[in-house]
């Protein structure tokens, strides 16, 4: 690899990988909807600018709309806030390792949408890897080091939403002719709709207005969500969806890092060793069998609609 490429992906990681400890810290001013409502909000703003400055258009098929609706709220609006509300008591970190336990609950939601045909040996291997990662990482007879008992349930919950997002995506938008910048922009405007309607029952509790608690906010929105979206495309298009797909595994290190380092985090062995098995399980589970030369443009696309709508 050239090191532009090594650049934009060390990039993308960084920014990416520094979410949880975002959340994090936009927790301590923020409550999880109002935090998720900002973060959506300045991050749909700047991905559609981008994408009309491009010169890319809104979907205008009703239909295309309500499967965006459904995309937006199983992979933006439900597992954002899961994440929020898990890391007000729990860890950045522990949050990070259990986000990547979502190819485990696409393969399972593909076999439910019957997206997915059959389950090769190596995808059984990485369910079994997965499950035994995610039991290690949720600890029940050692709760001190990963967190409550409710946090732990909601990087669960938010972790099985996401990955049934990716298998909604790949059944009804992928394929639809939607450049998939416009389709991320789409979507988040969408989970933003969705979060004010939420807003008066879920997020009237009085802000801190805490300094870093509100740049961090902004990072979040501008940065982790907006321009990361750009990066992601840019990797993708000039790197391969190979390489921009090495950003799961990197993004979990840099999290674990950044929580240990700047939030003191304890990290006990049973996190990681989960982290170990949650990791080699989703590279068993992203390793494509061979598949005929037609089916290589869907497959394709249907990765850039992942990496740009469903980061944490």
């Amino acid at each position: 690899m050239s090191r532009a490429t090594y650049a934009r992906l060390a990039a993308l990681s960084l920014i990416w990988g520094s979410v949880f400890l975002w959340i994090k810290i936009s927790g301590y001013g923020f409550s999880p909807v109002q935090m998720v409502l900002i973060r959506l909000a300045l991050g749909a703003a700047v991905i559609l600018a981008i994408a009309y400055a491009k010169g890319l258009k809104l979907p205008k098929d009703a239909v295309v709309w309500g499967h965006i609706t459904v995309a937006a709220l199983l992979g933006n609006a439900i597992p954002w806030t899961l994440y929020a509300e898990g890391e007000r008591n729990g860890s950045s970190s522990v949050a990070a390792v259990v986000n990547g336990s979502a190819p485990i609950w696409t393969l399972a939601a593909a076999l439910l949408l019957a997206t997915e045909k059959r389950i090769t040996g190596a995808k059984a291997a990485g369910v079994l890897l997965g499950l035994g990662g995610t039991a290690l990482i949720a600890s029940p007879w050692n709760g001190a080091g990963t967190g409550s008992g409710a946090s732990i349930l909601c990087f669960f919950l938010g972790s099985i939403s996401f990955g049934a997002s990716f298998a909604y995506m790949g059944k009804f938008l992928v394929g639809r002719g939607i450049p998939p910048l416009m389709l991320a922009g789409s979507q988040l405007t969408v989970a933003t709709g969705l979060l004010l309607v939420a807003f008066p029952f879920l997020g009237l509790q009085p802000v801190i207005w805490r300094t870093d608690a509100v740049i961090s906010v902004i990072i979040l929105g501008v940065v982790c969500t907006g321009f990361a979206a750009l990066l992601n495309f840019e990797l993708i298009i000039k790197d391969g969806a190979t390489v921009a797909s090495t950003v799961t595994y990197l993004m979990t290190a840099v999290a674990v890092v950044l929580g240990a380092v700047a939030l003191n985090e304890p990290l006990g062995w049973t996190v990681w060793a989960g982290a170990v098995a949650v990791l080699a399980a989703t590279g068993l589970l992203r390793k494509k069998p061979r598949t005929p030369a037609a089916a290589a443009p869907a497959e394709a696309a249907a990765r850039q609609v992942s990496n740009a709508t469903a980061k944490p």
